[in-house]
């Protein structure tokens, strides 16, 4: 937005032809506050860019394409118990496009979730304020507000992007609230737990189903999430592998499949007769989160572990282990899913060799 116009920015490397194709755009200006070329945004402008740049530059389209779904395998996203709820009186509601464009995108329930929380939290905070009334000094202030409640960085991050969802993806203003601080980045090691205490937790289930959950979120690396989606046709014991379809970011990929998990697994399988999914509530309905992070929790209790033990603590131990066991980075990366090096590289600053050719000044 300039000017309470919508425009077209263009961000480039710096470029003499890239420059002179730029010039030969109706009517290019140049930005200095977003540091960019800009013209007007119309769909006439928006196809010359296409024409003029095809075949010289890739372009990147995504501000335009706002009702293109972000995933397209996600389960059926459920707005409608939002528009259904009892209106509490003077309580401000999300508003049917802000649902709607949730919708549209197909984003995860839990986001829908987050992001309606936190918007309707920031909409009653300016109770008698019109939203497009709303400017950058009133987000600082709301911001403020929540960081002297001694919120986390992540807890702020999120309301930043359910705001930002209204006024950017909504509204499509991109840049309505282009200069709104975040919070510095934390920096935290991922925890671990030893192999000697993973095995005591397994050890301390209470049943083959809940043993085997536990010893697929180790010994394959999986987070809570991928578990519950496991089918049973995505344990291939032929070829040692686990299946994981639409992990984070939409997806697939394989991982490993224990030995130890899978004989456990046989038994789990004639006991309980899973029909769809491999793990089960009741009706043959997916598997609760809450019940996974309940039986890690409870058997980790059990075999008295001194840390806090999450489905994640496992993933975490699982990367370390392998790493500490000789393992390739990039081997690693794959079977945990990461879209990036740097992320699995983190596991390099807990795993114990990295150390144990470090001879202490001490000693």
């Amino acid at each position: 937005m300039i000017n309470d116009q919508k425009m077209i920015g263009i961000k480039f490397s710096p470029d003499r032809l890239i420059q002179g194709l730029i010039k030969s755009l109706p009517g290019p200006k140049w930005s200095e506050r977003y540091n960019m070329a800009y013209i007007p945004n119309t769909k006439g402008n928006l196809g010359i860019i296409f024409n003029t740049f095809k075949g010289m530059v890739w372009i990147n389209y995504n501000r335009f394409l706002t009702n293109r779904p972000i995933n397209t395998d996600n389960e059926c996203v459920d707005v409608e118990w939002f528009r259904k709820r009892k209106s509490v009186v003077e309580y401000r509601v999300c508003p049917e496009e802000y649902l709607l464009k949730l919708e549209l995108k197909r984003y995860a329930n839990s986001t829908v979730r987050t992001y309606v929380s936190f918007f309707e939290m920031f909409i009653n905070h300016y109770k008698e304020r019109e939203l497009n009334a709303i400017n950058e000094s009133d987000i600082r202030a709301f911001l403020q507000k929540l960081i002297h409640r001694g919120v986390s960085n992540s807890y702020l991050n999120q309301a930043i992007n359910a705001i930002k969802f209204y006024y950017e993806v909504v509204l499509g203003m991109p840049n309505r609230f282009y200069e709104i601080e975040r919070p510095r980045k934390e920096s935290k090691l991922p925890k671990v737990i030893s192999k000697e205490e993973v095995l005591a937790i397994i050890e301390n289930t209470n049943n083959i189903k809940h043993k085997c959950i536990i010893e697929l979120l180790y010994g394959s690396g999986l987070r809570r999430g991928e578990l519950l989606n496991l089918k049973i046709e995505d344990i291939d014991s032929k070829r040692m592998l686990v299946r994981v379809q639409g992990g984070k970011g939409n997806k697939d990929r394989y991982t490993l499949l224990s030995q130890t998990a899978l004989e456990d697994l046989r038994v789990y399988f004639k006991e309980w007769k899973p029909q769809i999914y491999l793990f089960e509530g009741r009706k043959a309905s997916k598997y609760g989160a809450e019940s996974v992070l309940q039986i890690v929790k409870g058997a980790a209790q059990k075999a008295k572990i001194g840390q806090n033990v999450t489905p994640h603590v496992l993933r975490h131990s699982f990367a370390t282990h392998l790493l500490e066991s000789g393992v390739d980075l990039r081997q690693i990366q794959v079977l945990l899913g990461h879209g990036s090096s740097k992320t699995t590289e983190i596991y390099t600053h807990v795993a114990t060799n990295t150390f144990n050719t470090i001879k202490n000044p001490l000693d």
